[in-house]
């Protein structure tokens, strides 16, 4: 298990424009070789927009890109002309496939964050998909096929014991509150990196928390 400190993330976004991001693994100009990726998972942001800020259409392609809204509103409009909001709880599964434009934005009044997973796809090419899982059950895996994953959302109640998958790969990220794991506690924004796990792991809560856990398959 190989434990990744929130502190330790890369600091990027504009803060001038209102765009705070943090990036768990080599991106853009901060490149590192030695942290490109862990199973099929290539990214994992956590978004901060205030009222009003946010990316404007850009393009992307060959990536299953997943995001997880904390608090606030997200605003996603791509090149097929759709337009969803997306709230607490609700699960984006955006498949880039051969190519598509989106934007996202903060079209509210109160601070946006979200956390958002980019996953390399095993084939690339293909048409664009979009789907939203409104108020996403706890403990039911959301699958991303085309990656050979599935996201599983955990929210414990202080005390509560969470079994984790076996799985070649996993990823645990603590969104809110601590949890221990395997002797370490992790806090918002930590994050460990799993292999080989053999399904006797077990996330405990300290407080209440939210986890997103990926199961994945050797990358």
């Amino acid at each position: 298990m190989d434990v990744r400190r929130a502190a330790d993330r890369y600091r990027g976004g504009e803060e001038s424009a209102g765009i705070t991001t943090r990036h768990a693994f080599s991106f853009g100009p901060h490149y590192d070789p030695d942290n490109l990726r862990f199973g099929a998972l290539i990214a994992c942001n956590e978004e901060h927009l205030a009222p009003g800020a946010g990316f404007a259409e850009h393009p992307h392609s060959h990536t299953e890109i997943v995001t997880w809204v904390v608090e606030g509103e997200l605003t996603h409009q791509d090149s097929t002309g759709r337009r969803t909001v997306i709230r607490p709880g609700d699960l984006q599964h955006l498949s880039a496939a051969a190519g598509v434009r989106h934007s996202e934005r903060n079209d509210g009044t109160a601070p946006l964050a979200f956390v958002q997973m980019w996953l390399a796809p095993r084939e690339p090419g293909g048409e664009p998909r979009y789907e939203v899982v409104r108020a996403l059950a706890d403990a039911t895996p959301y699958p991303v096929p085309a990656a050979g994953a599935a996201l599983h959302v955990h929210r414990p109640a202080p005390g509560e014991h969470t079994a984790l998958p076996p799985a070649a790969s996993l990823h645990v990220h603590v969104v809110r509150g601590e949890v221990e794991l395997a002797g370490e506690r992790l806090g918002p924004g930590d994050a460990a990196r799993i292999t080989a796990a053999d399904g006797e792991l077990e996330a405990v809560a300290v407080s209440a928390a939210e986890v997103l856990v990926w199961e994945m398959p050797a990358g």
